[in-house]
C-alpha cells in the first residue's frame, strides 16, 4: 500500500541520511518511477524532501528533520491501531501489514518510552466482523487498490438489472459500508459509484489519469448518501416506542425520523417517522414486537395487527401440534 510505502521512506531517510532513487526501490521493491512519484507526494504533503544531483546524490531529508512520531503519545498510537477494523483490513488483504506496522509502532516508542505501551491492546479487542456479514465477494478489489493508488485507468463490466456494460474507470476512492464495498469513480466525465461485488470483469489499462485537485472523498460520499434517501418513496407514518428503544430504532435502514415529542405514557414517545414503503415499514415495527405501537395511518397499523394475529394463530395451531410431538 502507498501509504505504507511511504511511511518507510521517510524511516529509511531518518535512519540512513540519504539513499539514491535505486536503493529505494531495490530496498521497497518498486521502480525506479514509483519512489520519484511517492516523492512527489511526500513533497506535496510538506514534507521537506530533497534531491541531491551528482554521483554522490540521493535523495534526503532537510537537516535537522524528523518524523513527529516518535513524538505520539501512547494513548495517541493506541486510539489508531484499535480504530482498525479487522473485516476491512481481510477485505484488502493487509491484515499482515497491518501487524507489521503494529509492531514497529511498538518498537519506536518502546525505545522512547520505559511504560507498557501497548498494554491496552492486550486489554481491549475490536472486532469489525458484523453478526449479519455480507457473502458478497470482491475479486477485484485488489486490482482497484493498485488502480487508486496509481491512478490507472481501468476497464470494467458492470452487472445492473442483470445488463453487463462494459466502460471506462478513473477510481477515485473505495468506501465500505455495512460491509459492503463500493468504488467511487469517474467516468464519461461524471462521479459514479459502482458496488464492487457487481464487477463482471476489471482489467488496468496503460493509460493513467490525473486526480482532480479539488475531489474530496468523504464530502462525495455523505452528499450521494443524502442524495439517495432523498429519492427514495416516503411513507410518513406516527407511531408510540418505548425511549429506551429509540436509539437503536433510529439506525435501522431506509426510515427517517423527523420529529419526536414526550409521550402522555411515561417511559414512550411519540413520533413521525418516514419509512420507504407500506411494506417496509410492517417489517421493522414488527422485529420491535410490544416496544412500538402504530397510531397512523390506519392501513398500516391493521397489517401489522394482522400479521401478529396471523402469528398467533400459527402457533396455536401447527406449533402446539409440533411441541406436543417432539421427544423429550
Amino acid at each position: 500500500m502507498r501509504a505504507d510505502r511511504l511511511v518507510s521512506i521517510l524511516l529509511l531517510l531518518q535512519n540512513r541520511g540519504k539513499m539514491t532513487s535505486r536503493d529505494l526501490a531495490q530496498t521497497l521493491e518498486v521502480s525506479e518511477r514509483t519512489i520519484f512519484r511517492d516523492m512527489e507526494a511526500l513533497s506535496a504533503a510538506g514534507i521537506p524532501v530533497l534531491a541531491e544531483r551528482g554521483r554522490e546524490g540521493g535523495w534526503m531529508l532537510t537537516e535537522g528533520y524528523r518524523t513527529s512520531l516518535t513524538g505520539m503519545k501512547p494513548k495517541e498510537i493506541t486510539s489508531l491501531l484499535l480504530s482498525a477494523d479487522s473485516t476491512i483490513l481481510s477485505d484488502l488483504g493487509i491484515e499482515g501489514d497491518f501487524s507489521s506496522a503494529a509492531r514497529k509502532l511498538e518498537a519506536v516508542v518502546a525505545s522512547h518510552s520505559s511504560s507498557p505501551t501497548f498494554d491496552s491492546i492486550q486489554r481491549i479487542h475490536v472486532d469489525g466482523a458484523s453478526w449479519h456479514p455480507s457473502d458478497e465477494s470482491y475479486p477485484f478489489l485488489a486490482l482497484l487498490q493498485d488502480a487508486l493508488w496509481h491512478d490507472r485507468v481501468v476497464k470494467i463490466t458492470y452487472l445492473r438489472d442483470n445488463e453487463a456494460s462494459e466502460r471506462l474507470i478513473h477510481p477515485l476512492g473505495l468506501v465500505t459500508k455495512r460491509g459492503v464495498w463500493y468504488v467511487v469513480a469517474e467516468s464519461r466525465g461524471e462521479l459514479r459509484t459502482y458496488r464492487v461485488s457487481r464487477l463482471q470483469h476489471a482489467e488496468l489499462t496503460n493509460d493513467f489519469f490525473k486526480r482532480p485537485e479539488d475531489f474530496d472523498l468523504g464530502q462525495y460520499w455523505r452528499q450521494s448518501t443524502q442524495a439517495f434517501k432523498s429519492a427514495l418513496p416516503s411513507y410518513p407514518a406516527n407511531v408510540l416506542i418505548r425511549e429506551e428503544t429509540m436509539q437503536e430504532f433510529e439506525r435501522e435502514r431506509y426510515l427517517t425520523v423527523k420529529n419526536t415529542i414526550p409521550s402522555s405514557l411515561a417511559g414512550w414517545l411519540e413520533i413521525e417517522v418516514d419509512f420507504n414503503s407500506l411494506e417496509w415499514g410492517c417489517r421493522v415495527l414488527l422485529s420491535y414486537g410490544s416496544s412500538v405501537l402504530v397510531l397512523s395511518p390506519q392501513v398500516l397499523q391493521e397489517q401489522v395487527r394482522q400479521a401478529l394475529i396471523d402469528t398467533t394463530a400459527l402457533y396455536e395451531s401447527i406449533g402446539q401440534n409440533l411441541v406436543k410431538n417432539c421427544p423429550e
